[in-house]
C-alpha cells in the first residue's frame, strides 16, 4: 500500500530534537529522508546508551531515514547534496545560527536556484530579533518563553519532563511542509519555512499570556488548573493520589452530591458556578480531600464513574510501561528490534509500517552512487 508521501524526497541537516521529529513523521508518512550527518554523528546519538547501546532519543525521532556521513563545507560533498537538492522536495535545517547561510545552504539561495524546493529553517529564536544570533535548546527556552515559570510548585518554577519546546517546534514544521506540499501542487511553487523554539512555545503560552495582557497572574499550582475548580489531585487512604476534574457546573452538582455526599455544597449558591468555586478553591479542596482520605481508590473510582466525572491515576513512567491503553510497535536498530510507542495518529484499519533506525553512515555508499555526477 502506498504511503501519502511516497516520492517525496527530504534532506535534512539535523540533529538534537526539533528538525529530527519533523522528518522521522514525514518518513512515517513514506517521504524518503536523507539525513546529513558529520563523522561523529548527531549529537544526539550520545545522549545515553540505554536501548541496546543506542540513544533514546535517536532511536525515537530518527526510524525510517538514511544516514549520510558528509562534509557540507568540502567541495566534492556540496556538489553532491546540489545534485541531491535538485531532485529534493524539501530541504530541513536546524544548525546553529547562521551556519547554514554561511555554507551556503541559506533558503534564499536555495529557493532561487531550486524554485520547487520547499525549505524549513528551525531556529532557536527566529531569524530577526535581538535574540536571533543565540543559540538556544529545549530547556533554555522553556525559561525564557516564561514556560518554566508556570510549570511547579508554589515553593519554585520546573521543567516540563520532556522537551517541549523541540517538540512542539517539530510538530508545527511538520504541518507547515504539509501545507506547502498542498501549496505546491496548485501552484508549482516551493516554499521558505522559519520556525522557531520560543516561537512555537509562545503559541503555547497564549492563555497565560492573555491574563497577563488583561491584568490577571498565571499561578503556579502544580497539579491544579488556574481557571478551573475543582481541578487537582487528591491522597486517598491506600496510597497515591487520585486526579479529578469538573469541567462544567452540572459536573459539580454530581460531584458534591454522588461522590463527596455532601448535597450542601451542591447547594451553596457561591460555588454552583465554576469562577465563584475558584476563588473558594481552598475550601473545595478541604472537603474533597477529607472524603478522598477516608475511602481506598477502588471505593472512589466506583463513586466517580457512577457519576460520571472525569479522573486519573497520577501515574510514573514505570506505570505506562503496562498501562493497558498503550500501543506499542517495533522499530529496527543497528541493535535489533527495540518496542516503541506507536504514532499517536494512524489510518483507521492500515497497519503501522515504520522504517528502521540507521547506523551512522549506512546509506553514504548508496547516495554517493545514485547522486554521482
Amino acid at each position: 500500500m502506498r504511503k501519502p508521501l511516497d516520492g517525496i524526497l527530504v534532506l535534512a541537516f539535523e540533529q538534537a530534537v526539533a528538525a529530527p521529529y519533523c522528518t522521522c513523521r514525514l518518513a512515517d508518512a513514506g517521504a524518503r529522508v536523507i539525513k546529513v550527518e558529520r563523522p561523529e554523528g548527531d549529537f544526539a546519538r550520545g545522549y545515553d546508551k540505554v536501548v541496546n547501546g543506542e540513544s533514546a532519543y535517536f532511536v525515537w525521532l530518527n526510524r525510517g531515514k538514511q544516514s549520510v556521513v558528509l562534509d557540507i563545507k568540502n567541495p566534492n560533498d556540496s556538489a553532491l547534496l546540489h545534485r541531491i537538492l535538485g531532485r529534493a522536495d524539501v530541504f530541513v535545517q536546524n544548525l546553529a545560527p547562521g551556519a547554514a547561510e554561511r555554507s551556503g545552504y541559506g533558503s534564499g539561495s536555495l529557493r532561487q536556484k531550486y524554485p520547487r524546493l520547499i525549505t524549513v529553517d528551525i531556529s532557536g529564536y527566529g531569524e530577526d530579533g535581538p535574540y536571533r544570533d543565540l543559540r538556544a535548546y529545549d530547556l533554555m527556552v522553556q525559561a525564557e518563553s516564561g514556560l518554566a515559570s508556570i510549570t511547579g510548585t508554589h515553593h519554585a518554577p520546573g521543567r516540563v519532563g520532556v522537551s517541549a519546546c523541540d517538540i512542539g517546534t517539530g510538530m508545527y514544521a511538520h504541518a507547515k511542509v504539509l501545507e506547502a506540499l498542498i501549496r505546491r501542487a496548485t501552484t508549482g511553487e516551493g516554499s521558505a519555512i522559519t520556525v522557531s523554539l520560543f516561537g512555537a512555545m509562545a503559541d503555547w503560552m497564549g492563555v497565560p499570556l492573555l491574563h497577563q495582557d488583561h491584568g490577571r497572574d498565571w499561578p503556579r499550582i502544580g497539579l491544579g488548573h488556574p481557571l478551573i475548580a475543582p481541578y487537582g489531585a487528591y491522597p486517598v487512604q491506600d496510597g497515591g493520589l487520585l486526579m479529578i476534574s469538573v469541567q462544567n457546573d452540572r459536573e459539580w452538582q454530581r460531584l458534591a452530591r454522588d461522590v463527596l455526599r455532601r448535597p450542601d455544597l451542591a447547594e451553596r449558591e457561591a460555588l454552583k458556578r465554576n469562577m465563584d468555586r475558584v476563588g473558594h478553591r481552598a475550601e473545595i479542596d478541604a472537603a474533597i480531600t477529607a472524603v478522598f482520605a477516608a475511602l481506598t481508590r477502588s471505593e472512589l473510582v466506583e463513586r466517580i464513574k457512577a457519576a460520571d466525572i472525569a479522573f486519573a491515576n497520577v501515574n510514573t513512567v514505570k506505570d505506562l510501561a503496562v498501562h493497558p491503553q498503550l500501543k506499542r510497535t517495533t522499530v529496527g536498530t543497528p541493535a535489533g528490534e527495540v518496542s516503541i510507542v506507536a504514532p499517536a495518529a494512524s489510518f483507521r484499519g492500515e497497519p503501522v509500517e515504520l522504517g528502521p533506525v540507521p547506523a551512522l553512515g549506512e546509506h553514504t555508499a548508496l547516495v554517493r552512487r545514485e547522486f554521482a555526477g
